[in-house]
């Protein structure tokens, strides 16, 4: 229970910022690696799928991918932005109820280009026709450049950090670099915080797949 409202909340802090904005795309991202933004991005997508919202989640960290994982594979992202397939063949329809997936797909020698060039601003445009949202999964802000090539192409992003881990200088390093290239930080999402450190119910990461679990039966 404590997740699942931990996760609404979240969906609820999301909704207002994304309010005054026509834009719905969404870059989930964090400032170092193992912060938790890969579940913390499925789940604030399931729980924007469980308003009736038609959502898609774009896993676009062509490095070292989770998505799939979570979920399941198909052709994917490196492939259908290289030309090598089309959409409907890189897209795994209603993973969870009205939440589509765009795996990764193999692993590019070039992911930055990627999410730089035209084909990836082509998709989203086309994504944001078809979907009320559109959340995108990519590597750590501080460590690659990727999330920097979608950042001025959606409404904001996302920053996941964790606690105990996630360092404040690498995080205000992380929103400041946002800020720089005209993009939004639509709010910050901390994982694995501690029941005794709480003032109210948030969630751990790496309990997964017990809540996808009961996520579902709410």
């Amino acid at each position: 229970f404590q997740i699942v409202e931990a996760y609404k909340n979240i969906r609820t802090g999301l909704l207002f910022a994304l309010s005054t904005t026509k834009e719905k795309s969404i870059v989930c991202t964090s400032a170092e690696p193992g912060a938790g933004k890969s579940t913390s991005c499925s789940n604030v997508a399931i729980t924007m799928a469980q308003t009736g919202a038609k959502v898609v989640l774009i896993d676009a960290d062509m490095r070292k991918p989770t998505q799939h994982k979570i979920f399941s594979n198909s052709q994917g992202l490196s492939k259908l932005l290289s030309g090598l397939a089309p959409l409907k063949d890189s897209i795994q329809r209603d993973v969870v109820t009205n939440l589509d997936l765009i795996p990764s797909g193999p692993i590019p020698p070039n992911p930055s280009e990627l999410l730089g060039s035209e084909n990836m601003l082509l998709l989203l445009e086309q994504l944001s026709q078809q979907y009320d949202y559109v959340f995108v999964d990519t590597p750590p802000v501080n460590v690659v450049s990727d999330a920097f090539m979608l950042a001025k192409k959606v409404a904001g992003v996302m920053l996941v950090a964790r606690q105990k881990q996630t360092h404040y200088d690498e995080l205000q390093k992380a929103a400041e670099s946002i800020r720089n290239l005209h993009s939004s930080v639509l709010g910050v999402v901390i994982t694995d915080v501690s029941e005794t450190n709480k003032p109210y119910a948030m969630y751990k990461s790496y309990k997964y797949k017990s809540y996808d679990y009961e996520y579902k039966k709410v």
